[in-house]
């Protein structure tokens, strides 16, 4: 009953993205349903003996409908444009490998250049001769990137980077705004409008 009721529920559909993440609850969702050995080995159940009694038949039978019943499984977790890539494997085993060959590599890329535009947000200072509208620029094209991926990036971490990297010429500013405003519902581009207003004075 109860694997009737978590079938019914449906596996998280993979799109493409965040594929460890789906992979995890994919997994979960098939040693719920006692599929997931179906994943780690090919074996087929071994052949009834002679006379074999109705309750080993049932078992047998049970047994033997696993694999597609995993391979469905998958099939019904995946999108449209994902689903063709594995629709000719034949096995749940062997469309996992496939799905695992050609995703898992992707996510560790992601991970680099994720790591790679945060670095590059540490790393951002305002140079002398930059404007505002120069600087915001560069951070905000790093914070869209960074973004792009997936990553929850919030507004407060960006106003809180230009606040502490920006030049002396706008400490008064800064203070200013520091005891004015809540920091972390303060929105970028009202902070840029604000410094932009500063610089022409």
């Amino acid at each position: 009953m109860a694997s009737n009721n978590l079938l019914g529920a449906g596996p998280h559909m993979f799109t493409g993205e965040n594929y460890h993440t789906w992979m995890i609850k994919m997994k979960a969702y098939l040693k719920a349903l006692s599929l997931w050995e179906t994943i780690e080995s090919e074996a087929d159940p071994p052949p009834l003996g002679p006379n074999p009694t109705v309750a080993q038949m049932k078992i047998y039978e049970d047994l033997k409908s696993r694999k597609p019943k995993a391979l469905t499984c998958l099939h019904s977790a995946l999108s449209e444009v994902i689903f063709t890539r594995i629709m000719a494997c034949e096995t749940p085993k062997e469309a996992w490998e496939k799905l695992k060959k050609e995703f898992d590599g992707r996510d560790r890329v992601k991970t680099v250049k994720l790591l790679t535009l945060k670095r590059e947000f540490e790393m951002l200072r305002i140079k002398e001769g930059d404007t505002v509208k120069d600087y915001s620029a560069k951070l905000l094209e790093i914070v869209n990137k960074i973004r792009l991926f997936g990553e929850v990036f919030p507004n407060s971490k960006a106003v809180e980077k230009m606040m502490i990297s920006l030049l002396v010429r706008f400490e008064s500013k800064i203070s200013a705004k520091e005891e004015s405003c809540d920091l972390k519902t303060l929105s970028v581009a009202e902070l840029i409008s604000k410094l932009q207003a500063q610089e022409l004075k």
